[in-house]
């Protein structure tokens, strides 16, 4: 249980620094993958003995909104909100396409096979949305950017409405 404490207080820590500019995104992103991963492995350890997050911290008195709010999204803030570092070559451009391309074939085809548990759709919608704030020169409002979030976000809510928009 310390290795959790600790996992949180780290993420705190790190969502404070990124937001004071105290890190690069490229030195954020890293570390910010890394605890979060390092935070799912360790709850899936201490699933018999630690129900939830809220729970765990409101037993420790833990306050740390910030890594409760990056746990719970599941991504850094850099592929959340698109924090770009300087992607304009036309090489790496026609990869980012390629890549968001790719990953919304695979969440069609995870959709068409009527898979609609979140633990199958998080990772296939992270990645979507990461490659789409990859590609340089895509508007901040684009339609399917905001839509790939808004579906994100209700699937991490727990709306049990399809995401394809069916019931």
């Amino acid at each position: 249980m310390a290795d959790l404490f600790a996992i949180i207080v780290l993420m705190e820590h790190l969502e404070k620094a990124f937001i004071r500019d105290s890190i690069t995104a490229e030195e954020y992103t890293p570390q910010c993958v890394s605890l979060i991963a390092k935070y799912k492995t360790t709850m899936t350890f201490l699933s018999e003995s630690v129900t939830n997050l809220e729970t765990f911290m409101n037993d420790y008195k833990l306050t740390c909104p910030a890594a409760v709010n990056r746990f719970k999204i599941g991504v850094p803030a850099t592929y959340e909100h698109a924090v770009n570092d300087n992607k304009q070559d036309v090489g790496k451009s026609a990869k980012y396409i390629a890549e968001t391309v790719l990953h919304f074939i695979t969440v069609m085809d995870t959709l068409r096979l009527n898979r609609h548990a979140v633990d199958e759709l998080h990772p296939i919608l992270a990645d979507l949305i990461q490659s789409l704030n990859n590609v340089p020169g895509l508007p901040a409002d684009f339609e399917g950017r905001s839509k790939s979030h808004t579906e994100f976000y209700r699937l991490l809510s727990g709306d049990q409405k399809s995401i394809d928009g069916s019931n």
